[in-house]
């Protein structure tokens, strides 16, 4: 547990704290270098990339031995100065794919953009409508469980008869009284 703990602060500080330091200081400190600019935008396409697969598959990939440590290793290969994996991951792999599929990915997102609120309002009705049915369901069954009483009501209230209350209780001996409990108790060897 305070392996994977480990890991996913290191996933973390080095795949997200120290690449966002290091765009910032490209952006501000030094200003007009296209090519650090664009290795960094290229690093957080393939990240949002990877967060949104992991996202979709994470219950699967999580069960994957090391996973999280595989991560790591992936995402200091994505920027370390001297494998610059983000440029080949990006020209090799992504590139190309979102190159081929562009078209059909813009017109979708155009649709979305177009009809957002529309698609928000759909959403919020059809939740809080389902939402408040759900929630009037669940005080329903509240309130037909306490008007019934439970199990547990029952087991430690000592109100009532005794025939309520569960056998392993009822051990008081002939009188049923407490106080006599003990004098009417059989011995565990028998007489």
């Amino acid at each position: 547990m305070s392996t994977e703990l480990l890991t996913k602060f290191l996933t973390v500080l080095l795949g997200y704290v120290m690449p966002a330091l290091e765009c910032f200081k490209s952006i501000e400190q030094r200003p007009g270098r296209a090519d650090e600019l664009r290795f960094w935008c290229e690093y957080w396409i393939i990240l949002v990339i990877l967060v949104i697969f992991d996202e979709i598959a994470g219950a699967l990939i999580s069960k994957i031995p090391m996973y999280y440590e595989l991560k790591l290793a992936f995402l200091v290969y994505l920027w370390y100065p001297k494998t610059r994996g983000t440029d080949i991951v990006y020209e090799t792999f992504l590139r190309p794919l979102v190159m081929q599929y562009e078209p059909n990915i813009e017109a979708r997102l155009q649709y979305l953009r177009a009809n957002a609120g529309d698609i928000l309002v759909f959403y919020l009705k059809n939740f809080t409508e389902r939402g408040y049915d759900l929630f009037l369901r669940a005080l329903d069954y509240v309130r037909s469980q306490a008007s019934r009483g439970s199990r547990t009501r029952n087991f430690f209230s000592f109100r009532g008869d005794r025939a309520e209350r569960p056998s392993f209780v009822d051990d008081y001996g002939v009188g049923g009284d407490r106080r006599d409990a003990a004098r009417h108790r059989r011995p565990r060897g028998g007489y």
